[in-house]
């Protein structure tokens, strides 16, 4: 009888440790560079309030041509508590936005604030930088 229940504890334990590894994985700000920020301005391409991070695409031009970033947010129980609503981000809106950006130099990055085209600034809740204090 007791090796029965040690099997399931080893079992259990590894199915834990797999677990906490993709959970682990899953909320990695590695491909972020939180050292630089960029501020960008464009208009509203889509807006998705979905878990597990709420995205923005936002076509900003530059140059003659018309580039498309992709702004990660946090969860919208986290956009909530700072005072963002489903639709307070509309495709066809103007806004501003300050993020740290893809270290692979891809267009797009982790949101720091958004400037509305109302003026209002909202945040992401996130530290600075992406920088978390341990």
């Amino acid at each position: 009888m007791k090796l029965k229940t040690m099997l399931a504890a080893v079992a259990l334990g590894g199915t834990g440790l797999a677990a906490a590894g993709a959970a682990t994985a899953h909320h990695s700000f590695a491909m972020f560079d939180h050292v630089n920020r960029v501020t960008l301005k464009g208009t509203v391409a889509n807006f998705q309030w979905t878990n597990p991070h709420v995205f923005i695409s936002l076509d900003v031009a530059e140059g003659g041509a018309t580039k498309r970033y992709t702004v990660e947010c946090a969860s919208p129980n986290v956009l909530t508590r700072a005072g963002w609503k489903f639709n307070v981000v509309k495709p066809g809106d103007t806004i501003t936005v300050l993020l740290n950006p893809l270290k692979n130099g891809d267009p797009g990055g982790m949101l720091e604030t958004v400037t509305l085209a109302d003026g209002r600034t909202l945040t992401d809740s996130n530290p600075p930088g992406g920088v978390f204090q341990r």
